[in-house]
């Protein structure tokens, strides 16, 4: 699992490769702890490269959503396969999250 930080137009941008499984979610965890330091930033977490993504994974996204409401700050979804979009409607993430 990779990823990749980038502050881009005023917005956080967190972009993640491979699979995102619970194994690699510890390590994933602590790369997006810049993001919560969001306020005044929107978030924008770029899912292209994603493959898969656990349970474990779903959690953090919720964690940084969570964290990111009250200070103002959105969190956009980009770019997610089909498979995983899949994942995020079965899961009702679809409704919770701005899916671009």
């Amino acid at each position: 699992m990779k990823t990749i930080f980038e502050e881009k137009d005023n917005k956080f941008v967190m972009h993640f490769e491979g699979r995102l499984d619970t194994s690699a979610s510890v390590q994933t965890a602590k790369e997006m702890e810049v993001l919560y330091d969001c306020e005044g930033h929107d978030i924008i977490l770029d899912c292209e490269g994603l493959e898969y993504i656990s349970s474990s994974g779903l959690r953090l996204f919720l964690g940084l959503l969570k964290a990111a409401k009250p200070k103002g700050s959105t969190v956009t979804i980009t770019n997610l396969n089909d498979d995983i979009r899949q994942v995020f409607d079965e899961t009702g993430f679809t409704t919770i999250f701005n899916i671009k």
